[in-house]
């Protein structure tokens, strides 16, 4: 598929119109500025031989509809009128140019809105095998180099109309001098495509490959930054971001780089055509008065013809170094995830899982034929060693991942996509690593919800962490990035508060306590059975001691049942 038809294909209808507009109001400019181009010879060929001003039919006519009395009142005229249409150019020139950046920067919000909803969306097994600093650099960075990518085609269609036109002017003029002209020019043009094509593409795909290294290395690095510290071997570190920082700037400096030889071309052949042209009239007419119009027309022409090859060469080219931003943002909104109805699913008694299998990989059940009945109000402790498959066990039983095979059933209805997300919504989960982004308490609970202060100070007062919370700044106090400012018990307290916001039927604790000192976590673990009493509560876990009070223990070996 060409990079125009995927453009298309990832564009509204709404935008593929505005995109329509845009080129024919580009067409229009066009038209102006050869009308402004070609209106420079005849005023210079009158101003020269104003005799001839009554001597030519078309100013004959314009000089006696309008009643000049003289000759020098018919070339102010003129000149007034030209100045008035170039105001006129410019003006619409730049209303132009603000509809294509409006429209090209536009899209920014467009694409980045439609990723993020796109990978919002995505079912819950295929997002986890996506890198999160990969999706980020889509957002923030492709997304946006789409935009300057749909700027440069724009310009390219502007630039090329008024080529077009100039052109015609031209050999309507004198079609061997264009001609000359334009074998020398297209000549220069295609050497250029050919020889900078490939270099700039490869630049273009390397730009691409460091940025997400770039993502990456800078997740990873602050997002370990207590290991960091401790290691002690920054000169590792350093040198693979230096890598990788150095890679990336090379890409841009290469491609900044060829970018310049088009125009540097383009003018030294320009400006020795137009000498080439200056010498043949000369030789050829020997008339200042005829010769004059047709140099400053070709100046003329040429001074605007060799920047609109140079800006056509130069976009071509950043069309070529952000294809991959192209391809990159087009598969991936070329995904489609399947649509989550808003079917009401009621629980009120049970959820069976009959004959449940599943797989992350081909011909790899990680989950064979499970059978189990959860009733409501079941405090369900699900155990086994690492890799045995309790945690996609209860991702399966909260709706996250679809069986392979199978069926889960609530309250005698089978769990579809139809009515998922209404069974999700009855799902609280307190996971081991408690994630709290740089904000206030109160905005951390209510995370993904309407900000409601008084049922925040409930959930809290449940977590039995408001006190505490309550010598500080209460619900405003700051947690910092990742909880940084908080107690590892503190930070679980938070979560078990953002889990209970919602006021969930079912509560899933996926070693939530695991990385807790045993006194706090008994601490934690009572405070939750006393919360959870009128909840289904499912606890992944590994010590027996945090299970010890749930109704039911459910042993996990090699993805079966024992």
């Amino acid at each position: 598929m060409t990079n125009l038809k995927k453009l298309l294909a990832i564009t509204t209808r709404q935008e593929k119109k505005n995109f329509i507009i845009l080129i024919f109001m580009s067409i229009f400019l066009s038209v102006i500025e050869t009308i402004g181009i070609s209106a420079i010879m005849p005023f210079i060929t009158l101003a020269s031989d104003p005799s001839k001003i009554v001597g030519n039919e078309y100013s004959k006519k314009i000089y006696d509809f309008f009643d000049f009395s003289t000759t020098t009142n018919f070339m102010i005229f003129f000149g007034l009128f030209l100045i008035g249409f170039y105001i006129f150019r410019a003006f619409y020139s730049i209303f132009y140019n603000y509809l294509l950046n409006k429209f090209a920067f536009g899209r920014f919000h467009s694409f980045a809105f439609r990723l993020f909803k796109n990978y919002t969306n995505l079912p819950y097994k295929r997002f986890v095998k996506r890198n999160s600093s990969e999706l980020t650099k889509t957002i923030v960075n492709e997304a946006s180099n789409l935009s300057f990518y749909m700027q440069s085609l724009l310009l390219i269609f502007s630039e090329f109309f008024t080529i077009v036109l100039l052109y015609a002017l031209l050999l309507l003029m004198n079609w061997k001098m264009t001609l000359v002209l334009t074998i020398l020019l297209g000549a220069k043009v295609l050497f250029l495509l050919f020889f900078l094509k490939k270099r700039i593409e490869k630049e273009g795909t390397r730009r691409s490959i460091m940025q997400s290294k770039f993502y990456k290395i800078l997740n990873e690095t602050f997002g370990n930054f207590k290991i960091i510290k401790l290691i002690q071997n920054e000169q590792k570190l350093y040198s693979e971001f230096s890598s990788i920082s150095y890679g990336y700037a090379k890409a841009n400096i290469v491609s900044n780089t060829l970018n310049q030889l088009p125009r540097l071309s383009l003018e030294t052949i320009g400006f020795g055509v137009l000498i080439g042209i200056v010498v043949y009239v000369l030789f050829k007419y020997n008339d200042a008065n005829f010769v004059l119009p047709i140099i400053s027309m070709y100046a003329l022409a040429l001074y605007r013809i060799l920047p609109a090859l140079n800006r056509i060469l130069s976009n071509y080219n950043t069309l070529l170094f952000l294809s991959s931003s192209l391809d990159i943002v087009y598969s991936d909104l070329s995904y489609t995830p399947q649509t989550e109805g808003k079917d009401f699913m009621d629980f009120k008694n049970k959820i069976e899982l009959i004959n449940v299998s599943f797989e992350y990989n081909k011909n790899k059940n990680v989950l064979k034929n499970i059978n189990i009945t959860i009733n409501k109000g079941d405090k369900i402790a699900f155990v086994g060693e690492s890799g045995s498959g309790k945690s996609t066990l209860v991702d399966l039983i909260i709706g996250l991942y679809k069986p392979l095979s199978g069926e889960i059933i609530i309250d005698g209805k089978k769990l579809t996509y139809d009515n998922i997300k209404s069974y999700r919504s009855k799902v609280g989960y307190i996971p081991q690593s408690i994630y709290l982004f740089d904000g206030t308490v109160g905005e951390n609970v209510a995370f993904g919800y309407e900000y409601d202060k008084e049922r925040i100070i409930e959930v809290l007062k449940k977590a039995n962490i408001y006190d505490f919370l309550s010598s500080k700044e209460g619900i405003d106090t700051l947690v910092g990035d990742g909880g940084i400012q908080l107690s590892g018990g503190q930070k679980q307290r938070i979560g078990i508060a953002r889990a209970l916001y919602s006021d969930p039927e079912i509560l899933v604790l996926d070693e939530a306590t695991s990385a807790l000192d045993n006194e706090t976590e008994a601490k934690i673990m009572d405070e939750i059975y006393e919360i959870s009493q009128d909840k289904t509560l499912l606890i992944i876990a590994h010590r027996l001691s945090t299970i010890e009070r749930c109704d039911r223990k459910i042993m996990l070996s090699n993805g079966k049942i024992i």
